[in-house]
């Protein structure tokens, strides 16, 4: 069995969105022992959005389902559609599998650009009227830089839980088993998550 670590560090380094707080963490030493205190916004990093996050209702983050973010997944390499992942990217691979992992050429990036891979509104729709239960990208965000949240609330608003800036780099198309659990935050939007792939057969 192997298993995928597609968590990125967060660290004090970490690339984040514009207008999000940097992570900030302090260590003290007490004496017996070391404790830190973390600054950071609820998305910093690998991390899932939940429904209330753009549809300003619904679940938060602690009442997501884990069957949601837990189970069989696909990653579908869409390195070759550029900024904008069409419907046409994601139409015919996805197997039935109901959560799907877009690996971009986002992965190795370190730093913010406006124009990361992200969703268009028809591949949203595609993917709800699949019955998608979790949707997941290596770039900042499942929406363009400038957008109106429509995709975000297309995806939410049909129970499909959004995770971002994965790390794929290292993970070839296939099928793994997803686990994916966030922090859990009472009443928030959003939290950091630790990501990782199960491939039962042991090999990329």
């Amino acid at each position: 069995m192997l298993i995928i670590d597609i968590t990125r560090p967060l660290s004090g380094d970490s690339v984040v969105y514009p207008g999000d707080t940097p992570p900030r963490f302090t260590q003290e030493d007490r004496g017996l022992y070391l404790i830190s205190e973390l600054r950071m916004n609820s998305h910093s990093g690998t991390h899932i959005d939940a429904p209330v996050h753009y549809l300003k209702s619904g679940p938060t983050i602690d009442a997501v389902p884990l069957s949601h973010v837990v189970g069989s997944c696909r990653v579908l390499d869409v390195s070759g559609a550029g900024p904008l992942i069409d419907a046409s990217y994601i139409k015919g691979r996805t197997g039935g599998v109901p959560r799907i992992l877009l690996k971009t050429t986002f992965s190795g990036c370190t730093s913010f650009r406006e124009d990361y891979p992200s969703l268009t509104m028809d591949a949203a729709r595609y993917l709800t009227t699949t019955g998608a239960l979790c949707v997941g990208i290596d770039s900042f965000s499942i929406e363009a830089f400038v957008c109106d949240g429509s995709v975000h609330r297309e995806l939410l608003s049909h129970g499909c839980i959004i995770i971002e800036l994965l790390d794929l780099s290292r993970v070839s198309e296939g099928d793994y088993t997803l686990v994916a659990l966030s922090l859990r935050l009472t009443g928030l939007d959003g939290a950091p998550a630790r990501v990782i792939l199960v491939n039962k057969e042991g090999g990329e």
